[in-house]
């Protein structure tokens, strides 16, 4: 039986000791994380609400009046339930985004030394959530 040479890199799943990892938790492994769940996370409740919101207007002036009033108040304005969906939706947006944006740049072969890999990373989580918070502010002044 041949030994494993001690200079061999394991993989990422296997244990070095006992419950001790090779590999550390980094910001370049969430942000992959996030863009999955962005991505699906739009995806499923984009569609829900395309769809329902759909259903309604072809229902009538009745369903469609109920399908506003789940998400605003009588005056008009967002309720809690709308800010969250609405808050989450754009968060995910520009937060999927950002993080495509940084793959363009490593699909052309840019980003892959670590310490440029950590920084696009956690500047892909900061744009998401600045772009959110500018585009909210924008969006309540008018």
């Amino acid at each position: 039986m041949a030994s494993r040479t001690p200079a061999r890199p394991r993989s990422p799943h296997l244990f070095a000791g006992f419950m001790r990892l090779n590999y550390r938790w980094g910001p370049h492994m969430l942000v992959s994380i996030l863009h999955r769940a962005t991505g699906s996370g739009m995806a499923t409740v984009g569609t829900l609400l395309l769809v329902w919101w759909l259903a309604a207007i072809a229902a009538g002036a009745e369903a469609y009046a109920e399908f506003v009033d789940v998400f605003t108040t009588n005056t008009g304005n967002l309720n809690i339930l709308g800010w969250i969906v609405g808050v989450g939706l754009t968060l995910s947006f520009f937060t999927h985004m950002s993080n495509g944006i940084r793959h363009l740049f490593m699909d052309a072969g840019a980003n892959f030394e670590l310490r440029r890999n950590r920084m696009s990373a956690l500047a892909a989580m900061a744009s998401g959530v600045l772009l959110t918070v500018a585009f909210w502010l924008y969006v309540g002044m008018n």
